[in-house]
């Protein structure tokens, strides 16, 4: 499999610099803030593939001191540039992240994990988030559900891709967004629910609450499939 990380682009790089929280994204991110004062007593956060930094944002604005840190410096570079005073880093050319061991008491993985392609790459880097967590610590992985890749959504369209489904754990999917005006299909990695458990637990991470955000009719978006099928998958993790 040749997997090329479609975001290390500056042409979509751009797009995601004014991408907030629409339509389908609204639902990875809702449930967050009940989680984060659940599960995190401390303020220490860091954003581990923060991108152009609306989920570092989106933390600080919880009252979090947020550190973002990605593997693109393109992305890396919108960031600074729409928020001056945050705190944003790149990280090493093979994702990981040099940090103090036990400095942080959540990381959030919003969407990272669905572009890192073996299980080898993934243990590594969640052995490594596991060591900069502190006692008591929270780590939140936020991945694309299996169901986003088959179906249609308000952000999103899947419909030119039939061969998704047939896709396995480990194989190649595409995506188009619909809220951007980047339309280049977005190529994913396929990672279902037992792989993903079997990383976590390979890392020395146990999973406490896992989470499958449904719409309601009654929040003001013409939904198209997200109020039956989850497009998100949310995994709180524990050293």
């Amino acid at each position: 499999m040749i997997f090329r990380n479609v975001y290390e682009d500056s042409r979509r790089a751009d797009a995601y610099a004014q991408l907030e929280f629409p339509g389908t994204y609204y639902l990875a991110f809702r449930d967050l803030p009940r989680i984060i004062t659940e599960y995190v007593t401390g303020k220490k956060a860091l954003d581990f593939g923060c991108g152009a930094g609306r989920s570092t944002r989106f933390l600080r604005q919880l009252g979090l001191d947020a550190i973002g840190v990605d593997i693109s410096e393109s992305m890396v570079h919108r960031a600074r540039e729409s928020d001056p005073q945050g705190d944003y880093r790149l990280a090493e050319d093979d994702g990981s992240v040099s940090l103090p061991a036990a400095t942080f008491d959540l990381v959030l993985s919003a969407f990272t994990f669905d572009n890192i392609p073996t299980a080898e790459k993934k243990i590594a880097l969640f052995t490594g988030l596991a060591t900069v967590l502190r006692d008591g610590g929270c780590l939140i992985n936020l991945v694309s559900s299996p169901e986003i890749y088959t179906h249609e959504w308000l952000s999103f369209t899947t419909k030119d891709f039939p061969e998704n489904r047939d896709a396995k754990s480990g194989d190649l999917v595409r995506i188009i967004m619909t809220d951007v005006e980047d339309r280049r299909p977005v190529e994913d990695v396929l990672w279902t629910d037992e792989p993903y458990r079997g990383v976590y637990a390979a890392s020395g991470l146990k999973v406490v609450e896992t989470l499958k955000p449904l719409a309601t009719q009654g929040e003001v978006h013409d939904w198209v499939n997200e109020t039956r099928i989850a497009p998100w998958v949310i995994y709180v993790l524990q050293r």
